[in-house]
């Protein structure tokens, strides 16, 4: 008996031996729990914000009886579980194997299945009580405030004329205060007066509060202006731009191979200036298509033949703006350009924390929608700071909300109501937008000379890296023409077979790096297009490079109308060929367009291009030197943030300095009217002394009246012009004028004798037309070789 009271011992102490660990386990649990209560309830003893508190990131919380349902859980469970350890502690007293082994089974049963489960729905109730708990007692705190300043415990909403929709405002953060973190951070706590303090001081709904204190915070010290240096090393450009994506490398080797050429156009533009104070600018550059949120997709296609055109356009803007000497951050992540930007913890819905620390921001349409998302009201505040590089261009009326709504121009990317020049382009499609463009590489002297000497008159390159782009149905017709004549190259990405798409006859060296297709341009007489893509910077590349460029007409042009390509895009535009920039600008001898559907035409083309000699050549706004100066142009001169200041009265000639005619006068040798040099007018850029009136045909755009005047359309000078007085002066009969939103206006109808001008400013329109009405066309002059510039405009 003796044995087995001893070997019972045994047994017991075997078991609590085995057993502590649970046992620590439990009080574990229990202390953690009480610690985590007493955590969040002394917090709020010591007016910590609700901002402070690492639960306020929770959105959905228990309610009252929910908590106290939570506590009597907990409160029972652990009670069971101690009282079944105490039961074991006292074991090691106790002799009968039998009590041992009901207590065994009894632990086994108490074991369920899920246990850690359940212990962690029980932390997650208590941290949900804990969120109510924490903001019960920040709204019994406000209150306290609210009384301690001497003002009434329940804040009234304000009836403010002035402030319209203070009450409905707060109707919506009552219902959903808790839908985004950020108002925590902000200091709401679900009260009406917290709600009153955000809407009156944080977002601008509802007036200022009379008890609040009203000092104003010392704003943040903004640093001084400082002269832009011209730079020319890119040391610290090129690790700006960062690494991690193969579009990244791509566009470092080009900063790095344009490096030279860069410096020397810093140089004659420095030169030019004449030491001209340039103000140097705090400028955020987001590239949205390459970050992980837009997906993307061009980054994996780099080493595939994909385009490149964009990231082209980028690499460029990054070198211009950092030879102009500017302050850039670079971000190609949301993450980025949050933290660029001061973005509140949260889900995008509430104002930055401070001012816009940028005084310039290039980005593109997905990074717009990332900083919709994410700056909340601050974008409507500081859109005008905003420049987007957009590669086929947005037209007024697809950008006007409201009116493209109503008139059907609602597409997918448009509809920002952003001022029209703040879209810049690749190609100066439309003047509505600002042309930014890209360069390509300038040839000195013997470099040409040696491309022409080594010419092979019966060589030919064609225009297509992807095999998809060799899949135009009626291709191999005028391409056995075209082998009849010359030796045909490709240049189309393959992994391990020669893609089927492509002819046998045509010598493919599948995708080549920059340097080894710049040889093969070198040596090629022709770059034959298939009609797609459109628009890149390869045709520009090849002319530079002493190709003659060969594309095809398109008939009936290509628009958002009749092809898929266009669909959705912002923008009426119709596209006569594959690159109408080359077509238009370029022209005879360096670029033929003609039928690929016409046998005969394009057999002729082929002899006369292999008759034609052509020297490289390289328009001068595509120099280094020409995208220097028109971004310099636009840095220091287009400010959209400026409120524009009211013409003087168009209706009397006594306000006008003493001129019986009116601020516009005849221009010599010409149908256009001009602007009196003696009449002053607000500060405009471009100068008023470049305006010249022309009046278009019907169904006319002003961007062809202007054109056909070899002039070009200028957006900016639209206000001047409508006015009843630019009618009048014009000659033209009007019964009655009429003022509303048309992207048309200012216009009038001959057949009616009905004149309209524009109600609003965002549409005024160079693309618009209409076969009813005749247009008022503000043109202007240009600097030769730089379309984007007029003559007074550097």
């Amino acid at each position: 008996m003796i044995e087995l009271n001893t070997d019972g011992k045994i047994m017991v102490r075997r078991c609590l031996v085995t057993f502590k660990p649970f046992r620590i386990f439990v009080v574990g649990i229990g202390f953690f729990s009480l610690c985590f209560l007493m955590t969040s309830l002394g917090g709020q003893f010591s007016a910590k914000r609700l901002g402070d508190s690492p639960f306020t990131i929770r959105t959905e919380v228990l309610g009252g009886l929910e908590s106290r349902g939570v506590l009597r859980k907990i409160s029972d469970m652990l009670e069971v579980i101690m009282k079944r350890v105490d039961a074991l502690a006292k074991l090691g007293n106790n002799s009968d194997s039998r009590r041992l082994d009901e207590l065994s089974s009894a632990i086994n049963r108490f074991q369920p299945v899920g246990l850690f489960e359940r212990i962690q729905a029980i932390a997650q109730n208590v941290s949900n009580m804990a969120v109510r708990m924490e903001q019960i007692l920040q709204h019994s705190m406000a209150v306290g405030r609210v009384v301690r300043d001497g003002t009434s415990s329940q804040c009234e909403v304000p009836k403010d004329p002035r402030y319209p929709d203070c009450s409905s405002k707060v109707d919506w953060m009552r219902a959903r205060w808790t839908s985004d973190p950020c108002y925590a951070f902000y200091g709401v706590d679900g009260s009406d007066c917290s709600f009153l303090v955000y809407l009156s001081e944080v977002e601008w709904f509802c007036p200022p509060l009379a008890w609040r204190n009203h000092t104003r915070p010392q704003p943040p010290k903004v640093p001084g202006k400082r002269q832009a240096a011209f730079r020319t090393d890119i040391s610290t450009l090129l690790e700006q731009v960062g690494t991690g994506k193969e579009s990244l490398s791509f566009m470092k080797r080009r900063i790095r191979r344009l490096a030279a050429q860069w410096g020397t156009a810093a140089h004659r533009l420095d030169g030019k200036l004449r030491g001209r104070w340039r103000d140097q600018k705090r400028i955020l550059v987001h590239v949205g298509f390459l970050t992980e949120e837009s997906g993307d997709v061009f980054s994996p296609k780099v080493l595939k033949g994909g385009p490149l055109g964009e990231m082209v356009q980028w690499a460029d803007i990054l070198s211009a703006l950092h030879v102009l000497g500017h302050n850039l951050k670079i971000s190609v992540s949301v993450k980025e350009l949050q933290g660029f930007l001061g973005v509140p913890p949260g889900r995008g819905s509430c104002p930055l924390t401070g001012p816009l620390p940028f005084d310039l921001i290039y980005t593109d349409y997905h990074g717009l929608q990332q900083m919709k998302q994410h700056m909340g009201l601050s974008l409507k505040k500081y859109k005008c700071h905003i420049r987007v590089i957009d590669t086929f261009g947005t037209e007024p009326a697809y950008n006007h909300e409201e009116y493209a709504t109503l008139h059907g121009y609602r597409t997918n990317w448009g509809y920002w109501n952003l001022n029209s020049r703040q879209f810049m382009t690749m190609f100066p499609h439309t003047p509505d937008n600002s042309f930014m463009g890209f360069v390509s590489e300038e040839l000195n002297e013997t470099e040409k000379l040696n491309i022409q000497r080594n010419k092979v008159d019966d060589m030919a390159v064609v225009y297509g890296k992807e095999a998809s782009m060799w899949k135009l149905q009626g291709k191999e017709k005028f391409l056995q023409i075209l082998h009849r004549y010359m030796e045909i190259h490709g240049t189309v990405y393959y992994e391990t077979q020669r893609p089927p798409e492509v002819p046998a006859f045509v010598k493919n060296h599948g995708l080549l790096p920059q340097q080894e297709l710049q040889q093969l341009l070198r040596k090629a007489k022709l770059f034959i297009g298939f009609g797609f893509p459109y628009e890149g910077p390869a045709p520009l590349e090849a002319i530079a490079n002493g190709c003659i460029f060969l594309q095809p007409k398109f008939n009936p042009p290509h628009s958002s109308l009749n092809h898929e390509f266009f669909r959705g895009k912002p923008t009426s535009r119709e596209v006569s060929s594959q690159h109408p920039y080359a077509e238009q600008y370029i022209g005879r001898p360096h670029v033929m367009t003609v039928d690929y559907n016409n046998s005969q035409e394009f057999d002729s083309a082929i002899r006369e291009i292999m008759r034609t000699k052509v020297e490289p050549y390289l328009p001068y706004e595509y120099t280094c030197e020409g995208m220097l100066e028109r971004v310099h142009a636009y840095i220091q001169h287009q400010d959209f943030c400026a409120p524009d200041i009211p013409l003087p009265l168009a209706n009397s000639s006594k306000t006008r300095s003493g001129s019986p005619s009116g601020p516009f006068i005849a221009l010599p040798n010409s149908t256009g009217l001009g602007w009196s040099s003696s009449v002053s007018a607000p500060p405009s850029w471009p100068p008023l002394s470049a305006l010249q009136l022309f009046i278009s045909k019907e169904a006319q755009s002003c961007v062809e009246a202007c054109h056909h005047e070899g002039l070009v359309c200028e957006p900016t000078f639209f206000r001047f012009i409508n006015t009843k007085e630019a009618l009048s002066r014009s000659e033209v009969q009007c019964e009655g004028v009429e003022t509303e939103m048309n992207h048309i206006f200012p216009a009038f109808s001959v057949v009616r004798k009905e004149c309209g001008l524009q109600k609003e400013a965002l549409l005024f329109s160079c693309a618009g037309l209409s076969a009813k009405y005749r247009r008022l066309c503000p043109c202007r002059d240009f600097r030769k070789g730089q379309v984007a510039l007029c003559k007074d405009c550097l």
